[in-house]
Parts: C-alpha cells; sequence; structure tokens
C-alpha cells in the first residue's frame, strides 16, 4: 500500500453488523484518511459485504483468527503509515476526531500513543468501560481509567476535558506512531485478546514515551463486541495477561511479593465467582494462574530482550502507588477524583 500519513485499521472478525452500522461514521468523518478492514478470516459475508458497498475501503485480509493482538500485527505490517489509528468496529466516531489527536501528536514526539474520549454508545452522557478518559494501574497492576473505577462508570459532566498524560490509552481506538509500534515489536501476540494495550503502552514507556489523552476527540463505543463481558474466556485472558504484563515490564524491586499478593487477591476474586453461583469464572482463575506458571520462563525471556533496547529503563511514571481494590471496594471510593493525587507518581 502507499504512504499515508494516518491509516485507520478496524480488525474485524465475523462483525459484519457492526460494519453496516459504524462504517458509515468512519467514512464520513475520516475522508481525508486512508480506511482499511483487516480481516481475521470471517466466516459471515463481512468482505463480500465491504466490496459491494464500501469500495474505497482497503481490505487486508488476514489467514487465520489470531485474535486482536496478533490480528492486528499480522495486518500493520502490510499497510505504511506515518500514524495508525487502531479502531474497533464497534465504534463510532465523530467529527475532527483524527485530527484534535494527530495534532496533539505532532506537538510532542515523545508521545507515542493516544486515545479519545471514550464514552458509552447505548448511554452517551457514561463514561465507557474500555478507556473512558484515559487508563491507570495501580501498585499491582489493576488497571482503571479517569471516568471508570472497575465497574463505576461515571457520568461525563466534562470533568476530564484536559488533554492529560495517562499510563495506558485503550486498545478501543489507539493512535500510536507506527515507528514507536515497531520499535518495541508491536503487540504481544501470545495475548490473543485483553491487556495487550497495557503491555505495549507500559513497553513504549520502558523506552522513554509517552502516553496520552486528548479528550477534544469523542467516540461512542459499544463494549464487549467481540466477547461478551460475561464470558469466562474473558476472565481467563485478563487474568492470564494481567500477571504476564506486570512480569515482563514492572521494576524488579518488590515485583515477586507483588506477583504473590496480586494471586491471593486473584485468589479471593476466584472464591467470590464461586459464592456469585459462577464456577466457570472460579475455574477461569484458576486456570489463568497455571497459564501463567506455563508461559514464565517465555515471559522472563521477553523481559530480558526488551532490556537490550538502548533507551531501556523500567518505569511506573503515571502508575498509582495504592491499592485501588482497597480504595474501591473498602474504602468505598467510586470516582477518579475521589482518588489521593499525591499517590500518583
Amino acid at each position: 500500500m502507499s504512504k499515508s500519513r494516518v491509516a485507520v485499521v478496524i480488525l474485524n472478525f465475523n462483525g459484519k453488523q457492526f460494519l453496516e452500522q459504524f462504517l458509515p461514521s468512519v467514512t464520513k468523518f475520516s475522508a481525508n484518511h486512508k480506511i482499511i478492514v483487516a480481516d481475521n478470516n470471517s466466516t459471515d459475508d463481512s468482505v463480500n459485504f465491504l466490496k459491494s458497498n464500501y469500495t474505497s475501503v482497503q481490505i487486508v485480509q488476514n489467514t487465520s483468527n489470531t485474535g486482536f493482538a496478533q490480528g492486528y500485527n499480522d495486518a500493520l505490517k502490510n499497510i505504511d503509515a506515518e500514524y495508525y489509528v487502531l479502531l474497533n468496529s464497534d465504534v463510532e466516531v465523530t467529527q475532527n476526531w483524527i485530527e484534535d489527536v494527530v495534532s496533539l501528536m505532532d506537538s510532542n514526539p515523545s508521545i507515542a500513543a493516544c486515545q479519545p474520549k471514550i464514552l458509552d454508545f447505548n448511554n452517551r452522557n457514561k463514561f465507557e468501560y474500555a478507556g473512558a478518559a484515559g487508563g491507570f494501574i495501580d501498585k499491582y497492576g489493576y488497571p482503571f481509567c479517569r471516568g471508570r473505577v472497575f465497574n463505576s462508570l461515571e457520568e461525563d459532566t466534562k470533568q476530564f476535558n484536559d488533554s492529560a498524560e495517562v499510563f495506558w490509552a485503550t486498545g478501543a481506538c489507539m493512535f500510536v506512531r507506527s515507528k514507536a509500534f515497531w520499535e518495541v515489536g508491536g503487540f504481544d501476540g501470545d495475548y490473543f485478546a485483553h491487556m495487550e494495550e497495557i503491555d505495549l503502552c507500559w513497553r513504549l514507556k520502558n523506552i522513554g514515551y509517552k502516553i496520552f489523552v486528548e479528550p477534544k476527540s469523542v467516540v461512542y463505543h459499544v463494549g464487549g463486541g467481540t466477547l461478551n463481558k460475561l464470558s469466562s474466556r474473558k476472565t481467563f485472558l485478563n487474568f492470564r495477561n494481567n500477571l504476564t504484563t506486570l512480569t515482563k515490564n514492572h521494576p524488579p524491586r518488590f515485583l515477586f511479593f507483588k506477583i504473590i499478593f496480586r494471586m491471593n487477591l486473584d485468589g479471593i476474586a476466584a472464591f467470590k465467582f464461586l459464592l456469585d453461583g459462577q464456577p466457570k469464572h472460579f475455574l477461569a482463575v484458576l486456570r489463568a494462574h497455571f497459564a501463567y506458571y506455563g508461559w514464565l520462563p517465555k515471559t522472563l525471556a521477553k523481559r530480558k530482550k526488551a532490556k537490550l533496547h538502548t533507551s531501556f529503563k523500567f518505569t511506573l511514571s503515571k502508575a498509582y502507588d495504592g491499592n485501588i481494590v482497597l480504595e474501591h471496594f473498602i474504602r468505598k471510593k467510586k470516582t477518579f477524583s475521589e482518588l489521593d493525587k499525591g499517590y500518583f507518581n
């Protein structure tokens, strides 16, 4: 493909209904940019639908469904652009959604990845779970956002309308410099799905880049479009990939103790699933831990390889040096604004 400044890349797997619903907004508000659908070997009529109705949209066809992480890696190898915009198929975009983010990134070459403000498509005055107004992690690797702490979603009252440095940007709508993306080797394809964007952002931070949110850009996300929120498969992927991300990227100091503590917290979560009558999720947590153990030699090898980069330095910049589980479930802090600002590194 010819070189372009911005390439909007939508990864699709059997998502014809989302393409029908959301491609109109993408084509309308991205007219000056290349739009590509990377199809993960769909078995529905997605590709034929695109060929018949969106001749201006380019198609990259992957030979198998390797999930979000490797699916994007495979597709992006065929796309030549300065900025990749990784966009979920279940996202409605708005006017200037690209220009506002690219303008911020152009102004600061140290910004490797950035996200817009993510609102809920079905409840449009509330933040959406996958990213809200920018992502963070606590000292034990638990993710949360400006506008979303665990399942507590805030109403958008423009309280987070400032562009800001964050810890991670959502994979639901991520702007990323192609040079930086490949500098760290892209997504970790072993993840399949979930947590891969946090891992990517942390690896980018560990070689000196920054991650931002630009709320001037607004998009609306359905969420759970490719893997239902109630799926035990999602539980497995989140728990396995979260522990792996922590092990790969955290500074060595206290890492061992944090992993042990995290596993104990995971155990409590597993038994809560069991008490709530969700045995499949209980088993998913157990399977995630065994999978983490099985991956450990490979994970440590990845950690060692990452340290070979000339600019590498472990960082917890913009991480929250507190326990978000304690803050939310014991101290009943439901909103980002209630968290102690002095705990952010």
